[in-house]
Order: structure tokens, then C-alpha cells, then sequence
């Protein structure tokens, strides 16, 4: 009934991997060329940590995912011709829409943060910070494809979008890389995504974009990369850390902590599934109230 599994293993992202080396050797030699100073070694050394326990830990869990997309193919509402041109333009909408919905929630759902905040650790934005995947993201992560065996795509053509989805968001994690011009309007950039990891407060939350930029501007979650606002790298709150077990797990730590906090049980669902920042003792530090009080404070000035 199912096609064999080691199809799951024929993963695009693996035989990107020496791509991603030449290029993580280029910008270096242009970081130390221009004296940029977006590399610190031990940070990369941790990043790679990161990929190569995300690499492991993909291997069950896509193969987990491309079982549960072949039982839910099975009850597909429509045929799909995967042979015609358009199958592969709506599937690619279809991926990236789902993408957009992921990393959304990834950042508002504080237990989805969690798993998710490691991405975002690193104070300095470079290649090798793409690889700084997480170890649990990956426990939930493709849930949000499940819709899409049901509408009648193939298993291994979801799995294979999701992938090249992941090789194009590895370049857009640069400070090289200028603005792009009329691209920006419709793609994800390195432009979008240097404000995507920055924790300055007008930037907090913004552009989950994976290849198309589009979700962010029709949701209300874009926000253009400013001269006049340099971006600050790392997260609200950094850990000052290259211990990749810490990296991994240090949000995880904070949430039970927050939790054990709370009296009531409502609070500690609250924890759980309002979004980062929130606490039932009323100081509110979500990005969302953080960028509130600043446009107040810049009407008043």
C-alpha cells in the first residue's frame, strides 16, 4: 500500500550540504577580507552543533511524517496530475503557506517558542547561523502539512517542497547581501530576513516568510528593513551560551519555571499557549504590547 520507505531518506537538504560549506567558506573569507566581524567562532562551531543534532533527529521524524502523509493520502478528495506544470506551482503555494503558519505560531505560541527560540539565539547573523536548526521544532513541525496529502498531493513531493523550501531560506541568512529591488515585494530576502532576526522592538515577530514574502504583507506580519533602525541580533533576553544542550533547552527551562510560578491552573495553560512575554503578573513583554508602548512613547515625545 505504501511506497518504500527509503525514499524519505533522498533528502535534497543532504546533498546541499557541501553547497551550504562553500558558501559558509566565502562569506567568511569576506568577513575577514572586510574585517565585518559577523563571524565568532564559537558560535559557528554551536550552530554546526545544532544542524547536525537537527540532521539526526529529521531522520525519524520525516520518516514519521512521510507514514502519516501516505495514510492520509489514502483519503484524498481530489486526483492531482503531478505531470502537469501547475501541480508543482500550487503545491509550491501550498508548502509555503504552510511554512508561513508554522514559523507564525513557532513565535506565538510560547511552548512552540521553545522549541523554536534556539534559531534565534545567536547574536550574530551569518550563513552558519542557518544551520542552527532545533532538536524539537521538529516533533511538530509538519503537522501544519498534513492538510495537503488530504487535498491529494504525493507524499514525496510534500516532503521534497518542504526541503527546497529549507535550501532557499539558507540564503537568506547574510549581511551581505543588499536589498534586491522590485524582488522584495513578492520573495523572502536577506533583507526580510535580517529584520526577521533581529530583537529590536519593531522588528520582534516579524517576516516569517519562507520563499514568498507575500503571507507577511496580506497577514500583517511585514515589516521593511530600515536604515535608520539597525538590526540587533539575538533574542530579547540573550543566554550567553555556546553549550549546545543549553542552547537547545534553556526556553524549555524558563517556560516550567514560569509555570511553576502560577497559582492558578488557568495561568499555567496561559504559559503554555499565550505568546512569549506574557505573565500573569501583568508585566506583559510580548512583542505585540513591547511595539504598543513604543508607538505611544514616540507619539508623546
Amino acid at each position: 500500500m505504501f511506497a518504500a520507505p527509503e525514499e524519505v531518506y533522498n533528502d535534497p537538504t543532504v546533498y546541499a550540504i557541501p553547497l551550504y560549506l562553500a558558501v559558509i567558506g566565502v562569506e567568511i573569507f569576506i568577513n575577514i577580507k572586510d574585517k565585518l566581524k559577523v563571524y565568532e567562532s564559537k558560535d559557528s562551531l554551536a550552530c554546526i552543533a545544532m544542524g547536525l543534532g537537527s540532521l539526526v533527529v529529521g531522520v525519524l521524524m520525516k520518516s514519521m511524517a512521510w507514514l502519516a502523509f501516505m495514510f492520509l493520502y489514502q483519503f484524498r478528495v481530489i486526483e492531482l496530475d503531478s505531470s502537469v506544470w501547475w501541480y508543482w506551482v500550487i503545491l509550491w503555494f501550498a508548502d509555503d503557506f504552510s511554512f508561513y503558519w508554522h514559523h507564525r505560531l513557532s513565535h506565538e505560541v510560547r511552548i512552540l517558542w521553545a522549541a523554536h527560540v534556539n534559531h534565534h539565539s545567536s547574536q550574530k547573523l551569518n550563513f552558519s547561523v542557518a544551520v542552527r536548526q532545533s532538536w524539537t521544532e521538529l516533533f511538530y513541525k509538519y503537522f501544519f502539512w498534513l492538510w495537503l496529502p488530504l487535498l491529494g498531493f504525493e507524499p514525496i513531493h510534500i516532503l521534497f517542497m518542504i526541503s527546497i523550501n529549507l535550501i532557499y531560506q539558507f540564503f537568506q541568512h547574510t549581511q551581505v547581501c543588499p536589498k534586491l529591488g522590485p524582488i522584495e515585494w513578492f520573495f523572502n530576502t536577506p533583507s526580510h530576513h535580517r529584520v526577521h532576526h533581529a530583537s529590536n522592538i519593531i522588528y520582534l515577530d516579524r517576516n516569517h516568510a519562507g520563499t514568498l514574502i507575500i503571507w507577511d504583507r496580506m497577514f500583517g506580519t511585514f515589516q521593511k528593513e530600515n536604515e535608520s533602525e539597525p538590526c540587533i541580533y539575538g533574542i530579547t533576553n540573550n543566554i550567553e551560551t555556546f553549550n549546545p544542550l543549553k542552547i537547545a533547552t534553556h526556553e524549555f527551562v524558563n517556560l516550567w519555571n514560569d509555570i511553576k510560578r502560577a497559582n492558578r491552573f488557568s495561568d499555567k495553560l496561559k504559559y503554555v499557549l499565550c505568546p512569549p512575554g506574557w505573565s500573569h503578573e501583568g508585566d506583559n513583554k510580548s512583542s505585540n504590547h513591547l511595539r504598543q508602548q513604543l508607538k505611544k512613547q514616540q507619539a508623546a515625545a
